[in-house]
């Protein structure tokens, strides 16, 4: 199978999904092809900003057209803010999208959790990560906590890198969100958390959606 990533929204998540996608298939002995078109990170946090659905759609059409070209057989967006207007998008790719947001609500469901704490971006987070988990609850930071998590995440995005405050302020609001509102999990609503946080190391539970996004990936490359 021939794998298409709209990557560089942000870099650290590109290379999270490049690295995992490799480690998973190696390990399962299996040949793929991989593609990788760069999107701009600033562009798309206007455009995210902005809700501006059509221009970014028209930036992942274009994109998608050169993988086209290259010889994918499927495309994902890796950025989880990114998927802000997936379904548009979906409604116009020349090429099956593999959608985060169908991933993570099965993944959910299978799990049987009903309360989920979300970090990520302003719109991941007020949207409770874009209506897409029908089987539970999201709850979202309010007031600083919302604007103090949005403005580290987008800082980090941008950056590729996560500062010490940065952690400081996801662990702190994730924290808060399981003692105070009883969240059984928090969701990592931002591709770029996997700079953040590791499930073997987390100081509280997580639902790592870039991982379920990958795995989803991973299953549709056919085994020798």
């Amino acid at each position: 199978m021939h794998i298409g990533l709209i990557g560089g929204i942000g870099p650290a998540a590109t290379d999270f999904y490049y690295r995992r996608i490799i480690a998973a298939l190696a390990a399962k002995k299996t040949e793929f092809d991989l593609t990788i078109v760069h999107a701009d990170t600033p562009t798309l946090l206007r455009h995210l900003l902005q809700n501006d659905v059509a221009a970014q759609v028209a930036i992942y059409a274009g994109l998608s057209n050169r993988l086209v070209a290259a010889g994918a057989e499927c495309v994902v967006v890796t950025s989880i803010g990114g998927h802000f207007c997936i379904r548009a998008f979906e409604e116009v790719s020349p090429l099956p999208v593999v959608n985060i947001i169908t991933e993570v609500s099965q993944a959910v469901a299978a799990r049987g959790l009903k309360r989920l704490g979300i970090l990520g971006t302003r719109t991941a987070m007020e949207t409770r990560f874009y209506n897409g988990i029908p089987t539970a609850e999201v709850i979202p930071p309010h007031g600083p906590d919302l604007d103090a998590v949005h403005d580290a995440y987008v800082a980090m995005a941008a950056a590729g890198v996560i500062t010490s405050a940065q952690r400081t302020v996801f662990e702190s609001v994730g924290a808060k969100l399981i003692r105070e509102h009883g969240a059984e999990a928090i969701m990592l609503g931002g591709t770029d958390l996997a700079l953040a946080f590791d499930e073997s190391s987390s100081p509280f539970p997580i639902l790592d959606c870039a991982a379920i996004h990958v795995d989803a990936i991973v299953s549709r490359v056919k085994l020798p």
